[in-house]
């Protein structure tokens, strides 16, 4: 009986080891040049936008989706060959194929910091250099575009390294996800693996696509950076990869939809504002344009354009576009820190060409080598450029807080009287001015400093209390946006001496005005706040009164009517502040990098207060609310000026330094005992 079944079993050998060695699911995993070429035009799209038009092309959202199909391609391709997927030979190869372009163009920047960059920047470019050797760029721009006092900074030399935190965070999701879909299939048998593979990348899709939109109505600067608005992007990457050798395209319409994908990619930025609209529906645009590129590619047509971004010259440097993406934006933020703001077409086209060099440099000279060794060289020299890495990081803190700490010693009233010293400006000393750049964009309020002011996200009322909480004579309350907020300095340092309360009600972006809807987060903020005042132990209440960027008297009457409403209806005193002058440059940067003289001259070239003509009918015909113009206060001998008393007024292009704020305290002291002893 054993030798018929011994028989049998070598006749159905080959049909067994046929079965067990069957693949995972039957992918294209040869080379495809036309996506080198698409690489290409993605990174040369994304420097061409930056250098000359400013703003976003579209070309990262096609990175991820031809991420998420090679990588897909790799999983699947090791999947088949092994049947297995382990994580450490998984992440290792990405180490090596990430880590050294990173590690290596990071250590650059940091040294070009300490001599190139404007000290203002250099506080902010440690922390986003730190966040990208370790991939969480993306969340440490979320946080800051979504901080109305942040979001106004200037960008640092590797903003663009958010797109690459994304693509880290998504291969380890990818390794998850088909670590996962492995573990069902060994477990339960299935058969049917490109449904199941299909099922759930497509669950994955809908979900991710579905927020994105969601949340790019609700709050697109966080939508634009954080990794589940972005995961469907590398997910049609991935059904695109799983399905392609499903999808049958003739060759007359590979030509076609190949030609209008190409164009499709290179007017996104032109047809759409990349920077406001996506990552919602919109981005499927250049999406789809990458798609139909990849479709094409599928077929040798002797018009196609596989043709042309096949071609060995876009091959070559489609090899070493992660690196021109990299290099490009280095370059050009520190071209604009140090020469002009916008680069000619010289300039730029060096610039693009500079990218093109170093990234080949690099590839042959850095990448290259470290990949190209066994782990333990590889990963001991890795570690040296991430050590390197991060004493420079060190260095750079503990440079600008020795620089700190000697000038903190000089100051003194007499030193650095700020706006008082209006009055007498030939009296000031010639002094290093406060705060210093490195450290004038941090000096904020004290209400954002303890997390008392309300961001964009939120309508809650947040209440921060100053100065004497319990038996005081009085409550001061200062009301609205962040302008409003800045005063907050002037305020505690004019009450510190004195039995007063004072409450801190401010909301970014959020004027106390009655020109919001009841159903909008502003709106809602605003009433929140005047249901607390109705029952409210306050005093006097303090606001900004006008918007100095807007000659719009609408606006400009919202607030005055809702002051003049608190008046009327709770009877507390109101003091008006008129806005500070406000410019359409960052005046701390132009101050670093111009000086004071030329900062100045645009300072004083400028419409830096559109709010003239209503606050000076309001002075004369409001008889019922108290009110103050400092405008005075940021000049010197009739010219606005950007350092003052030697204290640095603005920490953007509309903020003031709350060093700067803190000296109005003796104007506001006798401004608000004057209102309060008259009650």
């Amino acid at each position: 009986m054993n030798q018929p079944l011994a028989k049998i079993e070598s006749k159905l050998r080959p049909e067994i080891d046929r079965i067990q060695n069957q693949p995972l699911i039957n992918i294209e995993s040869k080379f495809r040049p036309e996506i080198e070429g698409l690489r290409l035009v993605a990174a040369l799209l994304v420097a061409v936008y930056h250098i000359w038009l400013n703003r976003v092309s579209g070309g990262v959202d096609v990175f991820f989706v031809i991420s998420g199909f090679l990588i897909t391609t790799s999983i699947v391709s090791t999947i088949n060959r092994t049947g297995e997927f382990r994580f450490r030979l998984y992440i290792t190869k990405l180490m090596k194929r990430l880590l050294p372009s990173v590690f290596f163009i990071l250590g650059i920047v940091l040294v070009l910091s300490w001599f190139l960059l404007p000290e203002s920047i250099l506080n902010k470019t440690i922390r986003e250099v730190f966040a990208s050797m370790f991939f969480y760029q993306n969340w440490q721009l979320a946080f800051s575009s979504t901080d109305y006092l942040d979001s106004s900074q200037m960008k640092t030399p590797v903003e663009h390294f958010w797109a690459l935190s994304i693509q880290g965070q998504f291969y380890m999701i990818w390794f998850l996800i088909f670590t996962f879909i492995l573990l069902l299939i060994k477990k339960y048998k299935v058969t049917k693996v490109k449904t199941l593979i299909n099922t759930i990348l497509g669950i994955l899709f809908v979900s991710s696509f579905i927020y994105s939109i969601y949340l790019t109505n609700i709050d697109q600067p966080w939508a634009y950076f954080i990794t589940m608005t972005r995961v469907w992007e590398f997910t049609l990457g991935s059904l695109l990869c799983i399905n392609l050798s499903s999808i049958k395209v003739n060759k007359y319409i590979a030509t076609v939809i190949g030609w209008l994908g190409l164009i499709g990619l290179i007017l996104t930025g032109i047809v759409f504002n990349v920077s406001e609209m996506f990552p919602g529906y919109i981005a499927s645009w250049p999406m789809i344009c990458a798609l139909f590129i990849v479709l094409s590619g599928t077929q040798d047509t002797k018009y196609g354009v596989k043709r042309f971004l096949g071609s060995s010259v876009m091959v070559k440097l489609g090899g070493i576009s992660f690196g021109i993406y990299l290099w490009h934006w280095v370059l050009l933020e520190f071209y604009r820190y140090n020469v002009q703001e916008t680069p000619g077409a010289i300039v730029g086209t060096l610039i693009i060409i500079s990218s093109i060099i170093l990234s080949f440099l690099m590839t042959r000279y850095i990448e290259k080598p470290i990949r190209g060794s066994a782990n333990n060289k590889s990963f001991n020299r890795l570690a040296i450029m991430g050590g390197v890495n991060i004493l420079l990081i060190g260095s750079l803190l503990m440079g600008v807080y020795i620089s700190q700490s000697k000038l903190e010693k000089e100051i003194t009233y007499e030193n650095y009287p700020g706006a008082l010293a209006v009055k007498n400006p030939n009296d000031v000393p010639d002094q290093e001015p406060i705060p210093t750049f490195s450290n004038a964009f941090n000096d904020l309020p004290q209400a954002h400093l303890d997390g008392s002011n309300q961001g964009l996200e939120d309508s809650d009322l947040k209440i921060g209390e100053y100065g004497k909480t319990e038996n005081y004579d009085a409550t001061i309350a200062l009301i609205g946006s962040s302008h409003s907020e800045h005063w907050l300095g002037a305020i505690l340092q004019a009450t510190k001496d004195s039995n007063y309360r004072v409450l801190s009600l401010t909301r970014s972006g959020t004027r106390f005005s009655t020109g919001y809807s009841d159903d909008e987060l502003k709106g809602i903020w605003v009433n929140n706040v005047l249901d607390y005042l109705k029952n409210a132990d306050v005093d006097l209440v303090v606001a900004q009164a006008t918007a100095s960027d807007t000659s719009k008297n609408r606006i400009q009457q919202q607030m005055v009517d809702q002051l003049q409403y608190v008046k009327d209806e709770y009877g507390m005193e109101v003091l008006a502040i008129r806005d500070d002058p406000r410019y359409s440059f960052n005046v701390l940067e132009s101050l670093e990098t111009a000086g004071i003289e030329e900062t100045a001259k645009k300072m004083n070239l400028a419409d830096n207060q559109k709010d003239e003509s209503f606050w000076r009918q309001f002075e004369n015909e409001n008889k019922s609310l108290h009110k103050i113009d400092l405008t005075d206060y940021f000049k010197v001998n009739g010219k606005f000026q950007p350092v003052i008393g030697n204290v640095v007024i603005y920490r953007d292009n509309r903020h003031l330094t709350n060093t700067y704020s803190e000296s109005f305290g003796p104007i506001f002291e006798e401004k608000i005992n004057k209102i309060l002893k008259d009650e």
